[in-house]
């Protein structure tokens, strides 16, 4: 299969990459790659769909999304975190649909925390709302396209790198694991949570 992997520099898209490439043509896209792409520009998806083309599958690791502080941020703030993580998954998904052979798939990344998180309020929102999509887009979806949605906490390797306790962690090898069966499996509008 040839698989777009979005954010494909990153620590779960470099893991992700890595897993797919043993088995599929990969083409890995980002910021400031050679296959360049920003989910907060809609014009640069657009010319990511006319570079790219014959694609089974996009997989979308670059989501993230920034911790507010709820009483705090300012409307904008608010709005410019959703423009990325959630908006723009959404612009990225609904562009992909157009491009995908029949039968391919859309991954796009969310996150889950097990309990509330300080500043975590506008995570939830986008992350809900991420998952909310996928379930809904599955049935919306024409030709036997598929999208699903990771959804995982806290990576062991991200926590390491801020000096924090990472026993809570999921290793990133585990969380890659978790796209590769998206893309290779059949699931449809699930939110998997390695």
């Amino acid at each position: 299969m040839k698989v777009l992997v979005i954010g494909a520099t990153g620590t779960v898209g470099s893991a992700v990459v890595g897993a797919l490439e043993t088995s599929h043509d990969v083409v890995k896209a980002s910021r400031s790659g050679p296959v360049k792409v920003d989910l907060e520009d809609p014009a640069s998806l657009d010319a990511l769909f006319d570079e790219v083309r014959d694609l089974d599958a996009v997989v979308c690791c670059a989501a993230s999304g920034p911790l507010v502080d709820l009483e705090s941020a300012a409307d904008e703030e608010i709005a410019g975190g959703m423009r990325g993580k959630l908006l723009g998954q959404v612009a990225l998904a609904r562009r992909a649909v157009r491009h995908l052979r029949d039968g391919g798939s859309v991954t796009l990344t969310g996150g889950t925390f097990s309990a509330p998180l300080a500043g975590g309020s506008l995570g939830a929102l986008i992350n809900s709302g991420l998952e909310g999509f996928v379930r809904n887009a599955a049935g919306e979806l024409p030709r036997n396209l598929r999208i699903n949605v990771i959804s995982p906490g806290w990576i062991k390797e991200t926590l390491e790198g801020m000096g924090l306790d990472s026993a809570g962690g999921t290793p990133v090898s585990e969380v890659a694991r978790a796209y590769v069966e998206a893309v290779e499996g059949a699931m449809q509008g699930q939110t998997v949570r390695p």
